[in-house]
């Protein structure tokens, strides 16, 4: 019996409705229509994930959580989705990001704009802006500052 081990991936929006796991894109393109897959990398190494996630983020990629997972579930996962998985061995060498990432993601990073919806809600009945006194705005504005 082989003993599932816990590996490290790499998570956006984690613990909300709007998760996404980061993959790369393998194959002969970006575009999905060209053949191409996804993969999933699994890190047996904490540091390694951390590290590669901090590249991303160079890369102006939204800032993914590091998350420990058992990789026998990964690999149902990527199975069920359609995906390859790789797993990035301890000390195995420097796992570095493609300098190429897809236009459109699969999830939606959370927004200025969501956030600012969910403070203030949209009025769909009315296309009319509602007015707010000045002490709303600079607060609406804290908040949203408080996210970057």
């Amino acid at each position: 019996m082989i003993t599932p081990m816990r590996v490290f991936v790499l998570l956006f929006n984690a613990r909300t409705e709007n998760e996404g796991i980061h993959t790369i894109r393998v194959g002969d393109g970006l575009s999905p229509a060209s053949g191409a897959r996804n993969k999933v990398l699994m890190f047996e190494s904490e540091d390694d994930a951390a590290r590669f996630a901090l590249m991303l983020e160079a890369q102006d990629f939204s800032a993914p959580t590091v998350e420990a997972i058992d990789s026998e579930e990964i690999k149902e996962f990527c199975q069920s989705a359609g995906y390859d998985w790789e797993i990035v061995p301890n000390n195995g060498g420097l796992a570095i990001p493609p300098e190429i990432n897809v236009e459109q993601t699969d999830w939606k990073p959370e927004s200025e704009e969501d956030v600012a919806e969910e403070i203030l809600p949209r009025n769909e009945e009315s296309q009319e802006k509602p007015e707010l006194s000045e002490s709303e705005l600079d607060s609406i504005r804290r908040k949203l500052e408080g996210l970057l």
